[in-house]
């Protein structure tokens, strides 16, 4: 909008400089000749006309720049009061279920030291599989709000090393079932550049990933850990060979809470994706995911390199 204003205020005065002069050398008499003479009282018409013309666009462009900032300002508002009010929710969400939980489990620790009937240990052990996962939830709704607002203590981190660990991590916590988790990274004919974030958010983000796939593959499918350097960003890839989601799910696997129709049956939260998300727009990057049902997915993080 300053652009289009800065043409039409310089187009304008030098319309009227140029038609100006010429008028004030036809009206003096300096160019006596009946013709231009009449050109020159027309010219006046236009001049004055263009800029009683240019008076009014200029007043438009004034009122919709006005009405567009009023507009940025207010949805700015509207947005900041949304994040206050799902932080000070998240808050006392965490508040008012933490101390029935602990409760909960310690009354199953309790009925556990107790020899029980086989119906009554699988009612228990459900009880306290249901427990857990709200736990669970409320400790990473209280995580996606603390991030909205927490600063970042950027150091270099060396991705290569940062992937490598990720991937030590979780052959030592889960169990692969045989699939195939493998992790590709460059070494000619330079490695990866380092990143400036904070390395435990970023290493929650790819575990967070691998985890997701090894959820949704099944024993000899095979997930793919890759990593290259696309001009100032470092690309992360987690492949995999799984279930692959149904298009009608791809615009909505980031958002909070969202399970998709293909999750039935597997455990999770919904908030590991968004979890994923808000760690790297944290870090100025962005997430994507491409996906083919039956044949797999493949979800990207970009990261830039200067922070």
């Amino acid at each position: 909008m300053k652009m289009e204003w800065w043409w039409a205020a310089g187009i304008g005065a030098a319309a009227l400089i140029l038609l100006g002069g010429f008028y004030l050398l036809v009206d003096q008499g300096v160019l006596a000749n009946p013709v231009l003479y009449l050109r020159g009282r027309m010219s006046a018409l236009v001049i004055w006309g263009g800029l009683l013309g240019a008076v009014v666009l200029a007043g438009h462009l004034f009122q919709i720049t006005r009405r567009n900032r009023l507009h940025r300002t207010r949805i700015e508002d509207i947005q900041a009061e949304f994040r206050d009010n799902r932080r000070r929710f998240t808050r006392r969400l965490d508040h008012e279920l933490k101390n029935p939980l602990t409760a909960i489990r310690a009354g199953l620790t309790n009925i556990t030291s107790e020899p029980l009937s086989e119906y009554v240990e699988k009612e228990v052990a459900a009880v306290e599989s249901q427990a857990l996962r709200i736990s669970s939830l409320v400790a990473d709704l209280r995580k996606l709000a603390t991030l909205e607002t927490m600063q970042l203590e950027r150091t270099a981190v060396n991705i290569t090393e940062l992937l490598e660990e990720v991937i030590g991590v979780v052959r030592e916590q889960k169990d692969l079932q045989d699939k195939s988790l493998t992790l590709i990274t460059p070494n000619a004919p330079w490695p990866l550049p380092v990143v400036q974030g904070d390395p435990d958010l970023l290493l929650l983000a790819v575990h967070n990933l691998i985890e997701n796939a090894l959820k949704f593959t099944l024993p000899g499918d095979t997930i793919e850990v890759r990593a290259t350097e696309e001009g100032d960003q470092v690309l992360i890839e987690v492949a995999d060979t799984g279930h692959g989601i149904l298009e009608q799910d791809l615009d909505r696997v980031w958002e909070e809470l969202y399970r998709g129709s293909h999750t039935h049956g597997v455990t999770g939260s919904g908030l590991g994706l968004p979890l994923v998300r808000a760690i790297v727009i944290k870090h100025g990057g962005d997430v994507s995911v491409r996906s083919k049902h039956e044949q797999g997915s493949v979800f990207s993080l970009r990261l830039p390199v200067r922070g």
